[in-house]
């Protein structure tokens, strides 16, 4: 599905929910190629790998009259061992960044997706100029780590801060902040 909305348009209101239909999937898709291949250069020729075939996708998607439009953003999570939860691949279209909730928004679904599902513990390699956020987010660094080239840090999430959420389809509703 590509976006109705006039150029220039960002929705006032986003779906964070588990992409459930095949549109949603390849805009992930597409968005996670223009972020990490073409604009982050971390990867070169696509950023797929085997996680994404036992990850569970999750979207950001603006509305048009109430209505999915458009991923603007994306993460997916997976179950590396019983009870170990994994985010990966978080990506934010660059013009919906200024937003301001979008990734915070699928942080907080990621973690309380995996903390419906048993999870003990969350990880995540976060880039650094990203590291102040999830920490605001009660993420906490353990060390740092250079992936792909570039430095992130390995962080683990306060579970007691991200309600279990057992129905990620469902998902939750953020609006833009007025600029």
């Amino acid at each position: 599905m590509s976006s109705l909305a006039p150029d220039g348009f960002i929705s006032p209101e986003f779906l964070i929910r588990e992409a459930r239909e095949i549109w949603e999937m390849r805009g992930a898709a597409r968005l996670r190629q223009q972020v990490f291949v073409t604009e982050q250069r971390l990867f070169t020729g696509h950023d797929r790998d085997a996680v994404d075939q036992i990850a569970t996708p999750l979207v950001a998607l603006s509305t048009l009259a109430g209505e999915p439009a458009e991923v603007v953003g994306c993460v997916r999570i997976h179950q590396a061992a019983p009870g170990i939860w994994w985010g990966t691949r978080l990506a934010v279209a660059s013009d919906h960044r200024r937003v301001g909730r979008l990734g915070a928004e699928l942080i907080r679904l990621a973690v309380s997706t995996a903390n419906g599902q048993g999870c003990t513990e969350f990880h995540a390699h976060v880039q650094i100029q990203n590291v102040a956020l999830f920490e605001k987010l009660h993420w906490t660094a353990l060390e740092e780590v250079t992936l792909h080239g570039a430095p992130h840090a390995h962080m683990t999430a306060s579970l007691p801060h991200y309600p279990a959420i057992r129905d990620p389809e469902a998902g939750v509703t953020a609006r833009a902040r007025r600029p």
